[in-house]
């Protein structure tokens, strides 16, 4: 038996795998982010003024009122039917098929009351309908 003491061997730490993590994570770092020049450039951006390009003439507007009553361009629409509210909208859109028809609902307005207005818009073929909102800023006014 050999009882005599074996001298120690020091730990070693490899650092050379460590080295090669931290090189894979820096190229993938540098290949991923995105520079942006952007903030570089300082822009004057031209101003549009949005009510003179819009084109009144295609734009039917139909006004739902909370207690289900219809207007086609600031008129009346007597009766509350998809049939009553198709007639005036086919006289409304001058433009035809082209036409785009803005629904301005009322909040406490009937589901049914906005639907009868999409219907009545798909009879006469008026595909392009946009709803009109208001911002919360102006909400409160």
């Amino acid at each position: 038996m050999n009882f005599r003491p074996r001298p120690k061997e020091a730990p070693e730490i490899n650092l050379i795998p460590f080295i090669d993590v931290l090189l894979v994570i820096l190229i993938f770092l540098m290949l991923s982010t995105t520079y942006s020049k952007f903030t570089e450039l300082q822009l004057t951006l031209p101003v549009a003024d949005a009510e003179q390009q819009r084109d009144h003439p295609r734009e039917v507007i139909v006004a739902v009122a909370a207690d289900g009553r219809y207007a086609v361009n600031k008129t009346a629409v007597d009766g509350k039917g998809v049939d009553a509210i198709a007639l005036a909208l086919q006289a409304a859109a001058t433009a035809g098929r082209e036409s785009v028809v803005i629904i301005s609902a009322d909040a406490n307005a009937p589901h049914q009351a906005v639907i009868s207005v999409m219907e009545a818009a798909r009879r006469v073929g008026l595909s392009q309908i946009t709803f009109a909102t208001q911002s919360s800023a102006s909400a409160g006014r």
